[in-house]
């Protein structure tokens, strides 16, 4: 049952994007070089010599100064950046006018592939970030398999970009509150169309993980980064939700340089140089990814177990358009291994009923305090014409749980799938034999 909107149109993502005009690219080199005019920043190119477009450009994803970045590797020559529909909000046409390809997250997007093939037949860069969302931790995120299999459709060049410090400079999970952190930027060419002839989409994929694969706390503590801000802790607690110590969830607290559990009362300090050390008694993960890590492996074990669900009263907005968030108001957001993602409510005297099966989400679009809507903690569930961003109560600090939950259910479906079709194979031969 969809949601009965006064305005029944939806934006239409399924068109292709214009390509720059020259002046557009020398705006956006202008803008950015102004904007990273303060900024500490270096950026080198590897393998890069004599390449030119067109080549598809993956970057990892952590603040939106990757753009101006991006930018300026990419610079002098005419791109087409993939950006979420949020990117579009209030500014459809600038997004349009600038060569934007839009998409809904973590959707099945049959016009996106037709859109990059049509940007790099074009002659110009297709740029993409792979891991669709901001990293929570500072370390990769998920990059699903069907990115290998574009790069092997379009066989074209690949540019893997790798920012160091961005996440360090402004965290996911405290965006407001910058640091002192010099930024470096790697731009490397990890597959010619030669070698991506040659090479399997698995092998694809392994190249691509591998060269996007990065850890923003050791290369701090690689490179003597010290972070003296007295707030570098604050809102840590959002990624490391559940303690270690008593094994609480959602009772983890963050404030100036400390992080502390609610419920059991322990304390670790953020130390200047990215590491943590608990104030009294065993430091149990001195690494803040290895905590994050941790995590995950809790809820993965949960759901073997049986023991996974989630359902909570969330407070929803929708983006069927570019222009307004529609308020939909109160509705029930469930998620379990079997059904998915589940959204129920009523909007103008009417339910409305939105799922996602395991297999349609390969992972979540989380966001924490959300400036276009509210400053709080949403995830957002997307279909292919629309997008629900849903607030539960922000004490119960769930969303990351949420993330993990979603990409380890998506994993589990998969490989049933992938069993059987062994399994089909194994037996197919065996008659043939």
């Amino acid at each position: 049952m969809e949601v009965n909107y006064k305005n029944k149109k939806k934006y239409n993502l399924a068109h292709y994007p214009i390509r720059q005009p020259l002046i557009i690219v020398w705006l956006i080199w202008i803008l950015c070089k102004f904007i990273l005019i303060f900024q500490k920043y270096k950026i080198e190119k590897i393998n890069m010599e004599g390449l030119k477009p067109p080549y598809i450009l993956l970057s990892n994803h952590m603040y939106f100064i990757d753009f101006e970045l991006a930018a300026m590797v990419t610079a002098p020559h005419r791109v087409n950046n993939v950006v979420s529909i949020d990117g579009y909000y209030r500014r459809p046409w600038l997004m349009e006018l600038i060569g934007a390809i839009g998409t809904r997250k973590f959707t099945s997007d049959l016009h996106l592939i037709k859109s990059i093939r049509k940007t790099l037949e074009r002659g110009d860069i297709l740029c993409m970030y792979p891991e669709a969302r901001y990293s929570p931790c500072g370390i990769e995120s998920y990059i699903p398999d069907s990115v290998g299999a574009l790069v092997k459709r379009c066989r074209v060049p690949v540019v893997a970009i790798v920012h160091h410090g961005n996440h360090l400079h402004s965290p996911f999970w405290n965006f407001r509150k910058k640091r002192k952190v010099p930024l470096h930027t790697t731009a490397e060419q990890i597959l010619t169309a030669e070698q991506i002839e040659q090479m399997s989409i698995s092998e694809i994929n392994q190249a691509i993980r591998g060269a996007l694969t990065y850890d923003e706390y050791r290369y701090q503590k690689e490179n003597g980064i010290k972070i003296t801000e007295p707030y570098r802790a604050e809102g840590l607690h959002k990624v490391l939700y559940q303690c270690p110590h008593c094994q609480a969830e959602g009772q983890m607290r963050s404030e100036g340089t400390e992080l502390f559990c609610a419920a059991c009362g322990k304390r670790w300090q953020l130390m200047e140089d990215g590491s943590l050390r608990a104030t009294v008694g065993e430091t149990e993960f001195s690494h803040v990814p290895d905590w994050f890590r941790w995590e995950r492996e809790q809820v993965k074990a949960q759901i073997e177990r049986g023991e996974y669900t989630f359902r909570a009263e969330v407070d929803v907005y929708s983006m069927p358009r570019c222009w307004k968030f529609e308020h939909l108001g109160d509705a029930v957001l469930t998620h379990d291994p079997e059904q998915g993602f589940i959204l129920e409510g009523m909007y103008r005297g009417e339910s409305y009923r939105v799922q996602r099966e395991p297999l349609q989400t390969n992972s979540l679009h989380i966001e924490y305090d959300y400036c276009y809507i509210k400053p709080h903690d949403c995830v957002d569930i997307s279909t292919e014409d629309d997008s629900f961003y849903c607030y539960p109560d922000p004490s119960i600090n769930c969303v990351t749980k949420l993330a993990f939950a979603t990409e380890i259910i998506y994993g589990m479906h998969e490989e049933r799938i992938k069993s059987r079709r062994r399994a089909r194979t194994i037996a197919k031969k065996g008659e043939e034999v």
